[in-house]
């Protein structure tokens, strides 16, 4: 690995020292009165940059406070920022906050109003700043929906196998239906080539039914009628597989938000004095 970006993971938080700790506990802690206070702010911010953005794509809103939703855009952009460059300066290893997803949509919400100086419509990407209200997870301690969000990112990893094998089946049985239909209606009834039959078969078994294709014949419409009723099954059959996962699976308690300062991950036990990522030290 580079040096320049290596830290050990077994050196101690205490390398922050002075206002580089202070800044970390307040931006990356969610425990503290003033991590807290700090990150619902940045919720507000987040919230209202990309109301602001909603409004700016209303050509009547944008006629009349044109100007005034550019500075906001601009205040907005600046706090976002600092924020960032606050957050790269007090981690311990910058790379892998940088190439994080959080880091890549912190980056992400800045760049469009610089990218809009050279690019038009580039400020419109600014919506991806609504991804960062994920964060209210940690920042709330809502380590109870923490807790169960890994729950169901195991079950959904165990279960994977069995879904893939279960969406193999349902893109065969797609593929065939909407070749039957292709065969058995033609092109008067709507079903111009194979892929159109697809594409009806699709929508009819996942239970959407637009309307915009529809079997004449007897034999389309009887067709047509077991694929509506296995649409229902096909439903439940996933959300079967990763309940059974679930259920079979031991239940993640006592999850606090701490974030490790080496390799920036959370879902640590209340007690743990080391993370389990990393092995650095809390």
């Amino acid at each position: 690995m580079d040096s320049f970006f290596y830290i050990n993971p077994v050196e101690s938080k205490e390398k922050l020292s002075g206002t580089r700790l202070r800044l970390y506990e307040i931006i990356f802690e969610a425990d503290t009165p003033a991590g807290k206070a700090f990150d619902l702010a940045l919720i507000f911010c987040i919230l209202a940059s990309v109301l602001v953005v909603m409004l700016e794509s209303m050509a009547d809103v944008k006629q009349q406070f044109g100007p005034w939703i550019k500075t906001i855009e601009w205040f907005f952009t600046i706090i976002f920022t600092l924020e960032y460059l606050a957050r790269v300066y007090v981690v311990l290893n910058r790379r892998n906050y940088i190439f994080s997803f959080f880091g890549i949509i912190d980056l992400l919400s800045i760049l469009p109003t610089y990218l809009a100086i050279f690019f038009t419509g580039a400020h419109s990407l600014m919506i991806i700043r609504i991804l960062r209200i994920l964060r209210i997870f940690r920042i709330l301690k809502l380590t109870r929906f923490v807790g169960e969000g890994q729950n169901l990112a195991l079950a959904l990893r165990a279960s994977r196998h069995k879904i893939t094998v279960f969406l193999v089946t349902i893109l065969t049985s797609v593929f065939i239906t909407g070749a039957l239909m292709y065969l058995i209606e033609g092109p008067e009834s709507g079903f111009t080539s194979i892929p159109r039959g697809i594409y009806w078969a699709i929508v009819t078994m996942t239970t959407v039914g637009y309307g915009d294709i529809a079997p004449q014949t007897t034999l389309g419409q009887t067709l047509a009628s077991v694929i509506m009723i296995m649409g229902y099954g096909i439903i439940a059959v996933p959300t079967g597989i990763v309940s059974a996962e679930m259920v079979n699976m031991k239940r993640v308690e006592g999850i606090s938000t701490q974030v490790c300062p080496h390799c920036l991950k959370e879902g640590h036990d209340h007690d743990a004095v080391f993370c389990k990522y990393c092995a650095g030290k809390l």
